[in-house]
């Protein structure tokens, strides 16, 4: 490259010397034709959203302060775990070997020779008449031991918009980095300019050669071809669970895919838990429940991702490493979820879903709480839509991006950078029968086992088709960042470290249907009559009984009083033997061919422990 692109913004002599390197090698690489060094600024945010809406790419929603919506090309929609790859020298530190003639499913993995392949057939020149963004941002509050910081080279202005509402990003993360390390992460869209055809819909993006790629060894992660949140806004997904995990494994932590929540009983006592639910099962309607149940309070500390490492008193800490909330929005209605909706009134990016003709958002939920009479555009730009057509109006996988500190109940301890004290880890899947609303595990190993062995019906965050039940453990399948085993014995070990205060583990499941594939629980704010449940065990009272699959409530111990119309505790608790026999049989199955010779022991063991003890129900 003869000369340098045009620096627009920014000085690239106030770089860290890391940074500095790291961004000219990239431009040598990607050629674009000016380079643009964010500061995080409200002035530099407002003239990249005005530059945006002026070139179509984004819409303003004229119902609200400073709201946004964008539509993507309908190829670009979703993650796609079929090019997302992991690239590690030996594919047994990514994944485990599956049983003969059975896909793998827990991660992909890429030589580091096919990789360099790929990567060189796609990123030089791929930036060619666009502006490279240089994102510095910190993954975590500035100055937590936890946090680590980050450099996102990106050529799309939509993912630099939506990094400064999900990370901590600008001109204090270089401060706060120095000469230190960082997580790479280079970005592109993947179209130079001119481009042969324009772009649909104003997005440019390459799903032919899309590919999502991570070099744990080098901290780095580069993802061509997608400008969707979860393949481009690199510090979610693909640093704070797939690097983190594998840093977190070196360094003796945990990076989790998990929501975090304060909850406050009538007496004013306090517990802080985790829930890792897989995408689209309600982790960010439980972390900003809305408790049925009158004094109860809950705070929300993070909806998606906990980073959590044991303190020097054996107690387990965790922070949110994010900045704001990506959630699914269809289904998200003040019925559902009044803080979600309260806290994208303003400042926020939505992806694929409709709108009305007031200029305000529309999605599948949002009915009864709409103007009669508007007009709907579709997340595809078709106008006057209607139910009759067939088609949703909003993309199921359609999202928000909001500002964490806009939601109502936003925990006061969010940013301590010690991290908020964990009393119980909750897992949990859609389960449609069998599995009881609540149980707890006997021990640290139990709950491992159970998290292991965790299911769930299909949702639209990623691109499976059809409802069918399936398996995801920690509910990190498509986010380990390294060898599920490896992973596994990792949370087993801690069983095994002296002076650690573990918390309890429970298993949740808000989605049972009856005979007639009705939900038995009526689920979001009554919730809380589960967690009302779980807090008591947390403090050791008697209102469990022991069951072959672990400690379910006692009859009578949770509340049902006030419910609009009976809840049927005893379907919802029942255990049908034969279900868990057949529970027990698949997940050998699972453990055989998915997990082989990789499967930790302690696994082994709690899987026989199973069987017996529901052969003798």
């Amino acid at each position: 490259m003869a000369s340098l692109p045009k620096v627009v913004h920014g000085n690239l002599d106030d770089l860290p010397r890391k940074v500095k390197e790291y961004v000219l090698e990239k431009a040598q690489l990607c050629q674009p034709a000016y380079i643009h060094i964010c500061d995080g600024s409200k002035e530099e945010n407002v003239a990249m959203l005005t530059g945006m809406v002026e070139q179509g790419v984004l819409k303003k929603l004229t119902k609200y302060d400073n709201n946004h919506l964008v539509r993507t090309d309908p190829k670009d929609v979703a993650r796609v775990e079929s090019k997302t790859v992991i690239s590690t020298p030996k594919k047994r530190d990514t994944i485990p070997t599956p049983k003969e003639g059975v896909e793998g499913k827990v991660g992909r993995w890429m030589s580091p020779e096919d990789l360099q392949k790929a990567l060189g057939e796609r990123f030089p020149g791929c930036m060619k008449g666009r502006t490279m963004y240089v994102v510095p941002f910190s993954m975590g509050p500035f100055g937590s031991p936890l946090s680590k910081i980050g450099i996102e080279l990106t050529d799309s202005a939509y993912v630099t918009a939506s990094m400064r509402i999900m990370t901590r990003m600008g001109k204090r993360a270089l401060d706060v980095l120095g000469d230190g390390d960082f997580v790479k992460c280079l970005h592109s869209v993947g179209q130079p300019l001119p481009m042969a055809t324009p772009p649909l819909n104003n997005w440019p993006c390459n799903p032919e050669k899309t590919i999502i790629s991570h070099v744990p060894a080098n901290r780095e992660i580069l993802s061509f071809g997608s400008g969707y949140g979860g393949n481009s806004l690199l510090g979610k997904k693909c640093f704070a669970l797939r690097i983190a995990s594998s840093i977190a494994r070196d360094e003796g932590w945990l990076a989790e895919h998990m929501l975090i929540l304060r909850l406050t009983n009538p007496q004013g006592e306090q517990k802080y838990i985790t829930g890792a639910f897989p995408s689209a099962c309600g982790k960010t309607n439980l972390a900003m429940i809305t408790p049925s149940l009158p004094g109860w309070k809950a705070d929300c500390v993070g909806d998606d991702i906990a980073w959590m490492k044991f303190d020097k008193d054996g107690r387990l800490r965790a922070i949110n490493p994010e900045y704001g909330f990506f959630g699914v929005a269809p289904g998200t209605s003040d019925k559902t979820n009044p803080k979600a909706m309260h806290t994208f009134q303003s400042n926020t990016l939505f992806t694929n879903v409709a709108e009305t003709s007031e200029g305000a958002f529309y999605w599948e939920g949002l009915e009864d709480q709409t103007t009669k009479g508007v007009s709907i555009t579709t997340w595809k730009n078709k106008e006057n839509w209607s139910k009759a057509d067939g088609v949703t109006a909003a993309h199921p996988n359609a999202r928000f991006c909001a500002p964490a500190s806009q939601c109502p109940t936003l925990d006061p301890a969010w940013e301590s950078p010690e991290g908020v004290p964990i009393d119980a880890i909750l897992f949990g899947g859609r389960r449609p029968e069998g599995v009881p609303l609540v149980y707890e595990t006997f021990s640290w190993q139990h709950g491992v086992f159970v998290a292991a062995t965790m299911k769930s019906e299909s949702t639209a965050a990623a691109e499976h088709k059809g409802k069918k039940v399936m398996h995801d453990p920690f509910a990190m399948r498509p986010f380990f960042g390294y060898n599920i085993g490896d992973y596994i014995q990792h949370w087993l070990n801690f069983k095994d470290k002296p002076g650690l205060k573990l918390p309890k583990i429970f298993h949740v499941n808000w989605f049972r249907v009856d005979d007639h594939g009705e939900f038995l629980w009526p689920g979001f704010g009554e919730n809380v009559r589960v967690l009302d449940w779980i807090m008591k065990r947390c403090n050791g009272d008697d209102v469990a009984d022991k069951t072959p699959v672990g400690y379910v409530p006692k009859k009578g111990t949770i509340d049902t009083s006030g419910f609009e119309k009976p809840v049927d505790m005893d379907a919802l608790l029942h255990l049908p033997k034969e279900f868990w026999l057949n529970e027990v049989e698949e997940n050998r199955k699972y453990f055989e061919e998915q997990i082989g010779t990789d499967l930790p022991q302690g696994l082994k063991d709690e899987l026989h422990a199973l069987e017996e003890r529901v052969k003798a129900m």
